[in-house]
């Protein structure tokens, strides 16, 4: 069964390339995923030179000047010499390498650059973190970033945050409810409304409606209760509304296909991950119960368009229940196509996983729905016994 480790660009640095790739190597997986481009976080790395490291928003490598000439948007700049040699060393062992590439999560592009991020219903920039999908600068920045990465020399380019990002306030002492909280990161911009306005969508309406339900809720209202589905949308916010969400997957797909024909030209191919896992299960392993592949659509994520476009997909599998792995896997599969490649991601650790048998149960659940890749969430963020929980589940898995 294939498999990979998600590697950071600090753990190469911090441990040396030929001590992680051989410690990798040792727990019998096929190969990494590096992190070539990231977004800036504050991580507990519990082996790493600092226990506490903190990641910059970053490019690491030096962006070709053909792919970004004239563009406005340009990568930021990380460790430039970070994969040098990295493509090598896993030939050496072999090992596959993959591009774990982060294109609309960047805070620095969207402090340079207000004007690219997502608008909310009121009309503010909320959120300079998020980069709309739907301005054409960001989708060109996307396109170049990604051919930048599939040359490196990758067997594969691993998408995240390609596409739209669910609003998470740092602090907010509102209850809004999932349904406010949806309204209220629906994006607004002037491009996102003239897409949907081509689509016969009246996008000043939805808009409207959305900024009055949350006023509302601002202004002392009781927040809506319950699981955000399409129905429970209607019901609540009304069709423009919903038809207003339905229209952000054709910003979506759009993009998301331009990505993955750039990537294929370049040689390589594109794993496309989308949030939804993390959304629902990243804090205690515990997600809620709508099965990620049921509720792409809130991020704008069409899974049956993109199983048409898309030669591979990854399911960010945060559970500590192997049976909801399992059915979060084939609730994939049957979305995309049983064609395509469904890689499962586990966390080996806390929160999903307290013991070797519980990750086991979880390897050889996804590969019983179908899954035909388990990888494992991260290298650098979890202890060095935790890690040595990889090779009994993929020796289960085999």
């Amino acid at each position: 069964m294939d498999s990979s480790v998600y590697v950071f660009v600090e753990d190469l640095r911090g441990e040396g390339v030929d001590k992680v790739l051989d410690r990798v190597a040792g727990y019998g997986t096929a190969g990494i995923t590096v992190g070539a481009v990231h977004h800036g976080s504050r991580d507990v790395t519990p082996h790493g030179l600092s226990r506490l490291t903190l990641r910059h928003d970053g490019a690491h490598f030096v962006p070709p000047h053909d792919l970004f000439s004239g563009l406005r948007l340009t990568p930021v700049p990380g460790y430039a010499d970070a994969l040098d040699g990295v493509r090598e060393a896993c030939s050496k062992r072999g090992l596959k390498l993959h591009g774990w590439t982060v294109f609309l999560r960047n805070l620095t592009l969207g402090t340079r650059h207000p004007d690219v991020t997502v608008r909310d219903c009121f009309g503010d920039r909320g959120s300079l973190t998020d980069l709309c999908p739907a301005h054409p600068d960001v989708r060109e920045y996307a396109v170049a970033l990604a051919r930048s990465v599939a040359r490196l020399g990758v067997d594969s380019v691993v998408a995240e945050s390609l596409h739209f990002r669910p609003l998470r306030p740092e602090r907010s002492f509102v209850p809004l409810g999932p349904m406010d909280n949806y309204l209220f990161g629906l994006c607004f911009c002037d491009y996102c409304m003239r897409r949907a306005t081509d689509l016969g969508v009246n996008a000043e309406v939805a808009r409207d409606e959305c900024a009055r339900i949350v006023g509302g809720v601002f202004d002392g209202d009781p927040a809506a209760q319950g699981e955000v589905t399409r129905a429970a949308l209607t019901a609540y916010a009304g069709p423009d509304v919903v038809a207003y969400a339905r229209a952000r997957s054709e910003t979506v797909t759009t993009l998301v296909s331009e990505v993955a024909s750039a990537v294929a030209e370049e040689g390589s191919k594109l794993v496309f991950i989308d949030y939804t896992g993390s959304v629902k299960g990243y804090r205690d392993g515990l997600p809620s119960p709508g099965l990620a592949a049921h509720d792409a659509w809130q991020l704008g994520v069409d899974l049956v368009a993109l199983g048409d476009l898309v030669p591979a997909f990854g399911v960010l599998a945060y559970a500590r229940d192997a049976a909801r792995v399992a059915d979060d896997v084939g609730a994939y599969l049957r979305s995309v196509g049983k064609d395509r490649e469904v890689r499962a991601v586990l966390r080996p650790g806390y929160p999903d996983s307290d013991s070797t048998d519980r990750l086991v149960a979880k390897a050889l659940g996804a590969k019983a729905a179908g899954a035909s890749a388990v990888d494992f969430y991260a290298y650098g963020l979890v202890p060095h016994p935790v890690l040595e929980r990889i090779p009994a589940a993929l020796n289960e898995a085999s």
